[in-house]
Order: C-alpha cells, then sequence, then structure tokens
C-alpha cells in the first residue's frame, strides 16, 4: 500500500525521545515543551507560541479567547474538515458557511464581505471569523483581513494544514506580504497530527502577537491552574497541554520543515505535469503566496469516484476532497453564503499520495496508474 500521507521520522527524533526517556520528563512538563513553543515561534515569525493537545484544541481555545460563548455565530469555510466547525458547536455557539472561490479553494473574500454586511444589515455582526488555508495553500487573506477590521470582527486563522505558507513581498496586501500564514489574524491555529507535514503524533500551537492573550490560551490549556503549590483555579480551564515527549519529536521534525517542503513541491510538480496531459486540474496556487503544498490535490472530473476505486484496488492511498461542512448532519440547516464552488470540489476532488518520503519509484506507480485511468 502507498500511503497518502505518513510521517518522515529519522532526524533527531529517536536521540530526542530517548533524551525525554532518560530524564523521566514524558509528561506535560519538560524542557522541549519550552524549546518547541519558542523555536516554532521563531520558525513562522510570530512573537508567541503556546503548544497544545491538536489542531482542534487550538481552535477550541482561540475561540474562548475571543469571547465565543452560547448563541455566537461564527463564519467559517464550508470546504474544509470538519474539526475547524466542531469547535464552534463546543461553544455552543452558531455555524455560518462561506463558499470557497476557484483561485485557490479558499474561503471566498467576496462573499465574506457580503456575509458581513448582510449580518451588518441585521445588528448580528459574528463573534469571530474562522478562515483556513486549505491543503497547504493561504486564503486570499488581505481582504478578508479589511473587512474584519472595517466591522471589527477578529479573526482566527485555521492554519493546520498550512505550516511553512505565507505571502511573497508581491502580495498586494500590506497586512499579509512577507508574512507567514498563522501570524496574522489574532489568533493563529497549527496541528501536528500523524499526517501534516510535520508530526508530534498528535499536537497543536497557537501563535499570536498579544502577550495578554499568550498568557491566557496557556492559563486555560493547562486546567486554569494559578501560580504555586496550591490546587487553585481561577476559572473553567482544558487539559490541553501537550507532552514533552510530542514535543521533543516536534523540535527534531521542525528542524526538517525546509525540507519536507521542498519535497512537497517536487511531488506536486510531478502530478501538475500529469494533469496538464489529462486535462485535470491541479490545485491552483493564489498570486503572491507560497504553499507548502501538504496534500497534491486535483479535481479529476465527475469520474472522480471510478478512478478512486481504480487506485485503491492498486494499493494506491487516495482520497476524496471533504463534503462541505454545511451539509454534514450536525451542520445541516446553518446559514450558507454560496455553496457550488465547495460542492463541486467535494463531488470531483482526490488527494494522491504525498509523503515527504515516499520513493521516485512509488510516485512513478501512482503516475502509471493515473496515465491509465
Amino acid at each position: 500500500m502507498i500511503a497518502l500521507c505518513e510521517p518522515c521520522l529519522d532526524g533527531n527524533a529517536r536521540q530526542y525521545l530517548n533524551d525525554c526517556l532518560d530524564s523521566t520528563f514524558v509528561s506535560s512538563v519538560g524542557p522541549f515543551v519550552d524549546r518547541f513553543e519558542k523555536e516554532f515561534a521563531v520558525a513562522v515569525g510570530s512573537p508567541y507560541a503556546i503548544a497544545c493537545a491538536c489542531g482542534t484544541a487550538a481552535i477550541h481555545l482561540a475561540l474562548i479567547a475571543c469571547g465565543v460563548g452560547p448563541g455566537d455565530l461564527v463564519l467559517t469555510s464550508d470546504f474544509t474538515f470538519i474539526a475547524t466547525a466542531n469547535p464552534i458547536r463546543y461553544q455552543q455557539a452558531q455555524a455560518a458557511f462561506i463558499d470557497s472561490e476557484t483561485v485557490s479553494w479558499n474561503l471566498d473574500p467576496k462573499l465574506l464581505v457580503q456575509a458581513l454586511d448582510d449580518l451588518a444589515r441585521e445588528g448580528r455582526l459574528p463573534k469571530a471569523v474562522l478562515a483556513v488555508h486549505i491543503l497547504g495553500q493561504p486564503a486570499d487573506l488581505g481582504p478578508i483581513v479589511a473587512a474584519c477590521e472595517r466591522h471589527g470582527v477578529p479573526l482566527i486563522e485555521d492554519a493546520a494544514e498550512a505550516l511553512g505558507a505565507g505571502y511573497t513581498a508581491d502580495y498586494p496586501y500590506a497586512s499579509c506580504a512577507g508574512k507567514q500564514v498563522g501570524t496574522i489574524g489574532r489568533i493563529g491555529c497549527f496541528s501536528f497530527n500523524g499526517n501534516k507535514i510535520i508530526t508530534t503524533g498528535g499536537g497543536g500551537m497557537m501563535t499570536t502577537a498579544d502577550p495578554v492573550l499568550a498568557k491566557k490560551l496557556k492559563h486555560l490549556s493547562t486546567q486554569a491552574k494559578l501560580p504555586g503549590l496550591a490546587f487553585v483555579h481561577d476559572e473553567v480551564g482544558y487539559n490541553y497541554r501537550l507532552t514533552n515527549l510530542a514535543a521533543a519529536l516536534g523540535v527534531a521534525q521542525l528542524e526538517r520543515l525546509p525540507e519536507f517542503i521542498a519535497r512537497k513541491h517536487r511531488i506536486a510538480q510531478r502530478y501538475r505535469e500529469l494533469c496538464a496531459k489529462k486535462g485535470w486540474e491541479y490545485h491552483p496556487v493564489l498570486p503572491g503566496t507560497a504553499p507548502t503544498c501538504w496534500l497534491a490535490s486535483a479535481l479529476v472530473g465527475p469520474r472522480r469516484d471510478a478512478i478512486l476505486d481504480t487506485l485503491t484496488k492498486a494499493g494506491i492511498g487516495a482520497r476524496p476532497l471533504w463534503m462541505p461542512v454545511a451539509h454534514q448532519v450536525k451542520f445541516q440547516g446553518s446559514r450558507r453564503w454560496g455553496g457550488a464552488v465547495a460542492e463541486r470540489l467535494a463531488a470531483e476532488g482526490l488527494s494522491l499520495p504525498c509523503s515527504a518520503g515516499i520513493t521516485e519509484a512509488q510516485l512513478d506507480q501512482v503516475i502509471t496508474a493515473l496515465e491509465g485511468c
């Protein structure tokens, strides 16, 4: 079986994990947690980084820190993995969904502007906008930032799939140009699940430029325990801490991030060339952005399911793209702006094997199978 996306766990991983075992710091206290946070902050260009248990926990804490509570409204992407939307429900808030645009498959800025203007006229602005950077491709965040600032709505970035991606100097919005994803909104959220570009086996990170917010996020993630030996907790907290073992793996993985991104780009180029021959649409790149090509995805037309079945029978771990969150059982009936683009992505989209450690022989095998479809 050629996996869709599996981790590369060599480098210093074994050494750092053994350091944890030798020190007995294997839980949520230990030097690798602090080190991972500091090195991650430097890597993405954020003043503060706060580690947590997973990307979903990062989004949950970000929503809490932005004041999202029962009955509030949060605008987010319709085309995304459901983990983006679930934390909105954790807070007993309501999700409303914005369709994608065709240039990057991310949240459509024009529809977001329309949604914010509509809600402003109705006297019910959202408590937050949660914008996703899909599949390693930065969203067109400039006009989204401007719209959020105009209405006074905080922006949270779901950068779970896009660590290392960013905006070039010629991106036309100064609010984003030269910056990495996750460092532009009030809070950025990252995931280190086993299939992400770097992994801690599970884990997440929150980034912010606000020292008060950083302190609050750390406090909430550690059961809201006040300093000192006594067990005094001043608000409802969460056991969302990252373990020292996981952080050790994260440090080792972060050391290899540039190598992983370079490899992902080479894989994407092979698939782009194939898609050009087949008349398929490979995931487009928004001008002025530098994606990481986390998942290699393409629109392969209405015969997607037949192609997927052929690949599966050949032992190739391809996967369909997600259905719109507005179609998921627990989100049906939610308010929605647009939807046709997300539905096409769901119907025709296919993600192909793209592990950073995939061999050229394996990649040749996948491409040969696709050429025969």
